[in-house]
Parts: structure tokens; C-alpha cells; sequence
């Protein structure tokens, strides 16, 4: 394909790459609220729904780097592509899954295909818009679908749950993905740098093994314990391999991952904004439809569609974005727009359970602007600290990033929540029978176990006590993600570079003054204005 085709297709271009992440995006989301049906048609145990969700995000996060790195080796569009096709292929399998088993292998698998699809969805952003205003303004398009992916699928999914059976949210993937694949055939240029991007075994079996390793940490800590052996020797393996890892790559001829990068600023603060970002925003994720039905009884549809302004309005912040970005610096906007964030995540931290849905639809409002004004810059920081022939592995940092901070969110503030609930509510029910107390004690739907075996007015009280604990377990996990993100605030205040980005640390001379001019014309409109 010609550059003027290209350069004349390229916001065609966007819009396949946009519905791509849309797919997996919704496509993860949309399985929170598909799990109490899957138990109920599998008879799957706690554990089994647990690894459901876990197994897609282990193999994503750990393959992402040696995706995005082959990627620019072989062929970027090749990537997504490869990636749509395995990602329908299981989805479509998993409709008719028999066994949990089934489902955890399939979405394994399908985490392989994200991990190919959505590295290269921004990959092929940076080298198809050259110019940096307008590049600017696509990572924000970009950024925005990404932000209404979570809230869409839990919706999508609660329209289906109602009419059809469980399957169906694994099935609608598939039309979705022929589309994005189809058009993509016809309006997604290929592209590639294989004497830039080099292969690195060794790199490549230190990343996935380290990764691995820490997540499976992460994930299990909730449910072993995070002070016990079994979490702290994986937490402390991974982290020991990944720094073999860091070694390995700083001596490497031609390292999949240049670490140098982190002691540029831009793509530091890109990177760990990112990270604690979805921290508060997995956690609240994670949190919200178990308070929304839990505490205050709404359906799944319900919950979804009260849940959507997250969604929606990081959908409007991420494109003002990259108008704000230019006139005020990438400092202002980040900071501000955690600080966004932050006060909807505060307003959150008071609720009860007889909270007004307004009040509540106003925090999800402001954590879905603060979200989506944050993204984008936080992105375009990134991928515009990195030379255009590693744009692959750039756009996997970023969605490493991410994905790391969304499990430490989920693992974190779902423990602080389940402490917070365990340490208050059989305090609460002294008088009761202790079979009560301990079902209670378990979680809310015990409780709500409980109270079916008792007179009315003791069932109320089981009912009122855990509803009103739960939900101030919530508000305890939303104020700690509120500090997350002060923090994260404070952060970007204090470090945020101030001048261009001139080139990749260590490189020789002559690639400097290369790289300078590449990352120059890429983020000059980021910094230059501050």
C-alpha cells in the first residue's frame, strides 16, 4: 500500500484498530457478570471462577512484551490479525464449554490472542499518523475507546444475560472480531522493522517466566494470604527474575526491551501513571457491581447501565485530552485529571447503602473524565519516548502497564474490602446463633444464606448489618485507591519533564541524533508547551 493511501485511509485505519481493542476490552469486562450464571450451568467451585478471570490475564500480561516485540519483527498488521483470528476461534469454542476446565484453557488461549491484538492496535497507530497533532488526537480516540470498553461489555453483557444463556457473551466476540478482521484486511497497512527489531530468546523466556510468576502471586494473594509463604516466595521469584531479566537486557546486543527507556522521564511518568492509574480504576472495577447489587439489590442490567458513565465519560475526557494537551502541557492535564479522578473515587469512599443513585452517578462521571483526560497523554508519553521501529514493544509497555497495575488494584483493594467486611460484621450481630455469625462472616451472599433460616425480624437484621458493612468496606477500598491516586497526582506534579525528549539513553551518536529527531516531531506538541 502506498504512503498517500495510507496517509488518505488513516482515519479508516483508526476505526478498525478502535473496534479491535473494543473487542477485547468488552470482552474481559463483560465475563464479571457472566460468572454467576456459568456457576450456577457448570457447578464451578470459587477457585474455578476465579481462574476463569485469572487465566486470560496472566497469559495476556506475560506475553505482551514478546508480542508487541515480534510484532515489529514480523509484521505488525500479521499480529492483529493472527491475534483476531485465535481470540474469535476460542470464543467461539467457549460457547459451548461443558467443563470449568474447558472455559480456563479457552480463555488462556484467548489471552494469547489479546496480547497480539492490542499492542498492535497502537503500534500501527504511531506508524500510520506521522503527524503529531494528529497523532495526539488518535491516541486519544484510542484512549477513549479503551475507557468505554469495560462499561459497554458489562452492559452488553446484561442484555444478554437477561434474554439468552451464557454462551452468548462469548459468542457476540466472534461477529465482532470477522468485522475488525475483514476491514482490516482492506484498510490496515502492514508494517515492520526487522533489522531494528531483533529477536531475544533469552529475553523473551525471562520476561513470560517472571511475569508468570509474579502475577500468579498477586492473583493467589487474596485467597492464601499475603504474608504467607506460598505468596511471598512467588512475589519474591518473579521480582528475582525479572531483575535477571533487567541484567540480561542492559548487556544485550539487541534487547527486546531497551530498560535504559525508564530513565527517560516522559516515558517513566507515562508508564507509572498508567500503573497506579488502574490500580484505584480495576480496583473500583472490581468493586462496584458487588456493591451495586450486594448492598443495594439492583439487577445485573441495572448495575451495568448505572455502572456506564464511567465508560461514557472517558469516551469525552480522552478526546478533549489532546486540545488541553496542547494548549496547557501533558503536566497540567495528568495531574488535573487524576485529581479528577480522584474526587469522584472520594465521593465514593461515603456511600452507604441507602446512598441516592445520583450521588453515586456523579463519582462514576468524575472517575471516568479523570480517567479518560489521563490515558491519553499517559500514552502519547510513552509512545512518544520510544524510536517508531519499537513502537510494538512500546505499545506493550503501555498495556503492561496497565495490566500489572489493574491486578495489584483487583488483588489490594479486594482483600482491604473482604478484611474490612470480616473484621466488622460479627460484631455487629452479637445474639445471633455463631453458624449465623460465621456465615456472615464468609461474605454478604452467607450472610444472605443465613438469614433465609431465621424468623423475619432476626433475617432483616442479618440482611441491614451486611449490606451497611459491605458497603462501608467498599468506601474504606475506595478512599486507599483515592491515596493511590493523590499520590500518583502528587507524583506527576513533582517529576513531570518539562523539555523534549531527545533519545533513546546509550545509544550511539549517530542513532541519537536520529531518534532525536523522530521523538522530537512526536512529542513536541506533548512537552513543548510547558
Amino acid at each position: 500500500m502506498s504512503d498517500e493511501r495510507i496517509h488518505a485511509r488513516r482515519w479508516w485505519t483508526l476505526s478498525v484498530l478502535c473496534l479491535s481493542l473494543l473487542l477485547i476490552i468488552a470482552g474481559n469486562s463483560s465475563l464479571n457478570v457472566t460468572l454467576p450464571d456459568i456457576q450456577r450451568s457448570l457447578g464451578s467451585s470459587p477457585s474455578g471462577l476465579e481462574w476463569i478471570v485469572d487465566a486470560y490475564s496472566l497469559v495476556f500480561a506475560s506475553l505482551l512484551l514478546p508480542a508487541g516485540a515480534l510484532a515489529d519483527r514480523f509484521g505488525r498488521k500479521t499480529a492483529l490479525q493472527f491475534g483476531l483470528v485465535l481470540f474469535a476461534s476460542c470464543a467461539l469454542v467457549a460457547t459451548f464449554g461443558t467443563e470449568t476446565w474447558h472455559l480456563i484453557l479457552l480463555r488462556a488461549l484467548m489471552g494469547v490472542g489479546a496480547a497480539f491484538i492490542m499492542p498492535g492496535t497502537l503500534s500501527i497507530l504511531a506508524n500510520v499518523f506521522h503527524d503529531p497533532v494528529e497523532r495526539r488526537r488518535a491516541i486519544s480516540i484510542w484512549a477513549g475507546f479503551a475507557g468505554m470498553g469495560g462499561a459497554l461489555g458489562t452492559v452488553v453483557s446484561g442484555f444478554l444475560l437477561e434474554y439468552f444463556f451464557w454462551g452468548s457473551t462469548f459468542l457476540v466476540n466472534v461477529p465482532i472480531a470477522l468485522l475488525a478482521l475483514v476491514a482490516g484486511f482492506w484498510l490496515v497497512p502492514n508494517s515492520s522493522d526487522p533489522t531494528e527489531a531483533q529477536i531475544d530468546p533469552p529475553g523473551v523466556v525471562l520476561v513470560v517466566a517472571g511475569l508468570t510468576v509474579l502475577l500468579y502471586g498477586i492473583i493467589e494473594a487474596p485467597t492464601h494470604g499475603w504474608l504467607q509463604p506460598a505468596t511471598i516466595i512467588a512475589m519474591l521469584t518473579g521480582l528475582a527474575i525479572l531483575a535477571v531479566f533487567v541484567a540480561w537486557e542492559l548487556r544485550a546486543r539487541h534487547p527486546m526491551l531497551d530498560v535504559r527507556l525508564f530513565r527517560v522521564r516522559p516515558f517513566a511518568i507515562g508508564s507509572s501513571t498508567i500503573t497506579l492509574q488502574y490500580f484505584a480504576m480495576f480496583g473500583l472495577y472490581f468493586a462496584l457491581a458487588q456493591y451495586l447489587q450486594l448492598a443495594h439489590g439492583y439487577s445485573t442490567l441495572q448495575t451495568a447501565l448505572i455502572g456506564l458513565p464511567i465508560g461514557v465519560f472517558a469516551m469525552i475526557g480522552a478526546p478533549v485530552s489532546a486540545g488541553m494537551v496542547g494548549r496547557f502541557g501533558p503536566r497540567r492535564v495528568v495531574g488535573t485529571g487524576l485529581l479528577v479522578s480522584g474526587t469522584g473515587l472520594f465521593l465514593l469512599g461515603w456511600v452507604t447503602a441507602e446512598t441516592s443513585v445520583l450521588y453515586i452517578l456523579v463519582g462514576f462521571a468524575l472517575v471516568g473524565l479523570g480517567n479518560g483526560q489521563t490515558t491519553a497523554p499517559s500514552t502519547a508519553l510513552i509512545m512518544g519516548s520510544v524510536p517508531r521501529a519499537k513502537s510494538g514493544v512500546g505499545s506493550a509497555v503501555n498495556d503492561l502497564s496497565r495490566e500489572l497495575g489493574g491486578a495489584l488494584g483487583i488483588a489490594v483493594l479486594g482483600s482491604v474490602m473482604a478484611s474490612v467486611y470480616r473484621s466488622r460484621i460479627a460484631g455487629k450481630l452479637a445474639g445471633l446463633p455463631a453458624s449465623v455469625r460465621q456465615s456472615a462472616r464468609s461474605s454478604v451472599a452467607g450472610a444472605f444464606n443465613a438469614a433465609r433460616g431465621l424468623d423475619a425480624a432476626s433475617a432483616h437484621r442479618v440482611v441491614h448489618e451486611a449490606q451497611q458493612t459491605f458497603a462501608h468496606a467498599f468506601g474504606v477500598a475506595m478512599l486507599l485507591g483515592t491515596g493511590v491516586i493523590l499520590l500518583n497526582s502528587l507524583f506527576v506534579w513533582t517529576f513531570q519533564h518539562r523539555g523534549v525528549v531527545h533519545a533513546t539513553p546509550g545509544a550511539p551518536p549517530e542513532a541519537a541524533e536520529s531518534d532525536a529527531a523522530e521523538l522530537e516531531a512526536i512529542d513536541i506538541a506533548l512537552t513543548e508547551a510547558e
